[in-house]
């Protein structure tokens, strides 16, 4: 069973930034592939960014490419996504979630946080 608790979110202006954090209790974090998913009101939770437990393989969302950076440090058992040149369109709940392989597929993620409101204003 792992817990996965965000933190980060809040209020920011079109063209602003954030860093959010998730941070796992589960003692085998190391071994998981990460990834940042959202949703937002009345639409249905889309991939955002994946990263696997080495680092090497890293996928993003056509819509956050170039703006978004995911990146994990093991030893913290922490996964991080920097939000850059922030878009009204951007506004959603944010959550992070751990799984098995290296996926787009929310099928393919057993854990999920609580997730945490990012709101872009213009």
């Amino acid at each position: 069973q792992a817990h996965l608790v965000e933190s980060g979110g809040g209020l920011v202006q079109t063209g602003g930034s954030l860093r959010l954090s998730c941070a796992a209790s589960e003692r085998t974090f190391t071994r998981y592939n990460m990834g940042w998913f959202r949703q937002a009101p009345g639409k249905e939770r889309e991939f955002v960014a994946h990263m696997d437990w080495s680092g090497t393989s890293i996928d993003y969302a056509d819509s956050v490419k170039g703006r978004f950076t995911i990146s994990r440090d093991n030893a913290k058992s922490t996964v991080y996504l920097e939000m850059n040149s922030l878009k009204p369109e951007d506004t959603a709940v944010y959550y992070c979630a751990a799984a098995s392989v290296r996926s787009r597929s929310q099928a393919h993620y057993a854990y999920w946080g609580q997730g945490t409101q990012v709101t872009v204003s213009s």
